[in-house]
């Protein structure tokens, strides 16, 4: 079967050419997705090809998304790949953020190792390689930073014109720094990301820009091999559970297609546990996992976090997101202002680092080990989002006690390490040391 785009509808399932510029369901507007036929390769010749691959200087193989390129199979020619050798992030132990959490042992999956500092990167990769197999020329998204900076890199990278679109005030000045620097048009709009998406998704239309929002089944394809990628790091022994922050919830969507996919293809055995986690301000999906009737997400008007990656009242891939956890038996958990803050402390003192939204990962950790969801000796792997430069002010303002939640309320600084200031003397450093 040749590569295509369907409804993911049950009722519907209706198939589209990959080349149509799409992102609903003409018929029914759900939401799309790209489905292929089997590759030629079994599963034992995938695992060892993709391993191979680690070892070449092609730049597709230097990828750690075009590694996996028979996982991806949209495009008919791979010299129209964009990529700035995206993937390739590390799976990394944290033991006193596995105490924190409750559990024996932890391992981070960090994509803040990407060029761009996210996991966007994974997706922009394949967006963008779309983009230029329609011939765009111009390409856009609506973001709180961290898809502005990757879509920015890689349409310039393309030669594509990027066009950002932010909430004015709502972004931290390291991801909209990115987007300047990258040469994106951006512009500031005074509205909340749900809003400013409905406005460029008529923009989108009237003025023929491709658009690279999560809503993108591209961008789905390209996030999903960080779960390839994982498994192959782990010589694909399956987790226990995989724990991730959610937002516009393209990851959780992306990582439940993913897994599946490599269980039909026999390359696992069963699939992990999925957890996504939300911040309490902007927990639609929550909400909506706790409700009697789960066929309608109500939309929160004024999302409040300073986790801004996943400040998104109005989650486009919620359907998408539903289906994932349903197929793995997955769980949705919420954490406060304080709680985010403390756990990114405390994944620092790992060495580690990351930004406010990934540490959502390890406060729903601790929630779901104390509430016995999570046994503590569960072999869980939690993915961290975002570089820890991503957002340096929220940072400081933690550490010097003086970070104030999204509604005026004070984060205490549990694990504040302030720094210092004194005089130019031996005698008085070696005595503040000495203390």
């Amino acid at each position: 079967m040749p590569a295509e785009l369907a409804c993911i509808e049950e009722r519907c399932r209706a198939r589209f050419a990959i080349t149509e510029i799409l992102y609903n369901c003409p018929q029914c507007g759900g939401l799309l997705e790209a489905v292929y036929g089997k590759p030629a390769q079994s599963a034992d010749e995938l695992k060892a090809l993709w391993r191979a691959r680690r070892t070449s200087n092609a730049p597709l193989d230097q990828s750690g998304v075009w590694r996996y390129r028979e996982f991806i199979p949209f495009l008919d020619d791979f010299s129209r790949v964009v990529t700035l050798r995206e993937g390739c992030t590390p799976l990394l132990p944290g033991r006193r953020a596995a105490e924190y959490g409750g559990l024996d042992a932890l391992v981070f999956k960090h994509q803040g190792f990407n060029p761009t500092g996210s996991f966007k990167d994974n997706g922009m990769t394949c967006g963008a390689s779309q983009a230029v197999q329609l011939g765009a020329t111009r390409v856009a998204c609506v973001s709180t930073g961290n898809t502005s900076a990757s879509m920015a890199a890689y349409a310039s990278a393309a030669g594509l014109q990027p066009v950002i679109f932010i909430p004015y005030g709502n972004i931290s000045f390291g991801k909209l720094a990115q987007a300047l620097e990258y040469g994106a048009k951006t512009i500031q709009v005074e509205a909340n990301f749900d809003q400013i998406l409905a406005l460029v998704r008529q923009l989108a239309d009237r003025l023929g820009i491709y658009l690279l929002n999560s809503i993108n089944p591209f961008r789905i394809e390209g996030q999903k091999t960080i779960m390839a990628e994982m498994l192959d790091q782990r010589d694909w022994s399956v987790p226990d559970w995989v724990v991730l922050p959610g937002g516009n919830l393209g990851n959780i969507s992306a990582f439940g297609k993913g897994l599946r996919e490599l269980k039909e293809l026999g390359l696992i055995d069963r699939l992990p546990r999925l957890a996504v986690v939300q911040a309490a301000g902007a927990a639609p999906f929550y909400d909506l996992m706790h409700a009697a009737d789960r066929s309608r997400l109500n939309a929160i008007e004024h999302p409040e976090t300073l986790a801004t990656a996943i400040k998104i009242g109005d989650p486009v891939s919620w359907p998408k997101a539903l289906r994932e956890l349903d197929a793995s038996d997955g769980v949705v958990e919420k954490v406060t202002e304080q709680e985010i803050a403390d756990a990114k402390a405390v994944i620092g003192r790992c060495g580690i680092g990351c930004e406010p939204a990934s540490a959502a990962t390890l406060a729903g950790i601790r929630k779901l080990t104390s509430a016995g969801v999570m046994r503590h000796d569960s072999d869980v792997v939690a993915v961290l989002t975002g570089n820890v430069l991503k957002d340096p002010g929220y940072i400081h303002q933690y550490h010097t006690g003086v970070l104030l939640g999204p509604t005026g309320e004070r984060i205490t600084p549990t694990y504040g390490n302030p720094p210092v200031v004194l005089p130019n003397d031996s005698d008085r450093i070696a005595d503040f040391l000495a203390s």
